[in-house]
């Protein structure tokens, strides 16, 4: 038997994009001879995945789990809705977030390749392609969580608060996209150049520069309650702001993730919400 090197190994994958057990398993197979590795894998079901690694995985499903003073939430993607329903999918992002309950410690990248063996062959059973795409992780003393038809997930961590309204607050980030927990948090870059977007507006439609500055003030404060949980008229009773849901209770929001199938980036999340106000 042929001398199977890391760097062979290393070098199929490059070629390849295919999994370091399935290089080293096809290297052995042909004796080392990586041409022919290629051409084997090319023939196996290995080659539906690869065939799959470009294609967008724009559906998938949001898994939510809290033990302990931990709470998980996690991303599996896929490329169609019909996949979403299939049982191995189903249950591969299950095993995931199983795993991930074990060691709160670890990160996106490990878990991707502890499981990217396993990834792969799912790719190849079901045809589409698959990826872990984003892990959120809170802790705290109070922990509450909400989940929409498996697309939208919510973590909330809090102080001094029930189950029951921290629940409801979970619900109410679903729905409203709150980007930060309080005005204070909202960056002073954010902030400056949204003044600068009003003020340029303001301008326009008057030449009193102090009927401006007031104009400004009142566009820059629903700014800073539209975009903070805090800030925002509570879903459930829009007379009252969530914070005055907090305050009936002398609760408080520490900190929430909110996961939504299909979102980008952070800050494309925060130009969405924006574009949205």
């Amino acid at each position: 038997m042929a001398d199977i090197s890391v760097a062979l190994i290393k070098k199929l994958r490059e070629y390849t994009g295919a999994g370091i057990m399935e290089c080293k398993k096809t290297l052995i197979e042909v004796n080392g001879d990586i041409n022919l590795a290629i051409e084997h894998m090319r023939k196996s079901s290995a080659i539906k995945a690869l065939k799959k690694v470009n294609n967008v995985a724009i559906n998938g499903i949001i898994r939510v789990k809290i033990f302990n003073n931990y709470g998980i939430i996690l991303e599996l993607n896929c490329e169609t809705d019909f996949v979403t329903k299939n049982n191995c999918f189903v249950n591969f992002a299950d095993k995931l977030i199983n795993r991930i309950s074990l060691d709160p410690a670890i990160d996106l990248v490990s878990l991707k390749k502890q499981f990217e063996q396993e990834r792969v062959s799912l790719v190849s059973k079901i045809g589409e392609n698959i990826q872990i795409n984003r892990l959120g992780i809170l802790e705290g003393e109070k922990l509450g969580m909400y989940m929409h038809r498996d697309r939208i997930g919510v973590l909330v961590s809090g102080i001094n608060i029930n189950e029951i309204l921290i629940r409801k607050i979970a619900m109410h980030i679903a729905a409203s996209q709150p980007v930060f927990v309080k005005p204070e948090d909202i960056p002073n870059n954010i902030l400056e150049k949204e003044r600068e977007i009003q003020m340029a507006i303001a301008i326009k439609s008057t030449k009193s520069k102090k009927i401006a500055e007031k104009i400004i003030e009142g566009r820059m404060r629903k700014f800073e309650n539209d975009i903070s949980l805090t800030g925002q008229t509570f879903v459930m009773d829009s007379n009252k702001t969530v914070n005055e849901i907090l305050q009936e209770q002398n609760a408080r929001i520490i900190e929430f993730i909110r996961f939504e199938v299909g979102e980008k980036s952070e800050q494309d999340k925060f130009i969405l919400k924006l574009r949205n106000k």
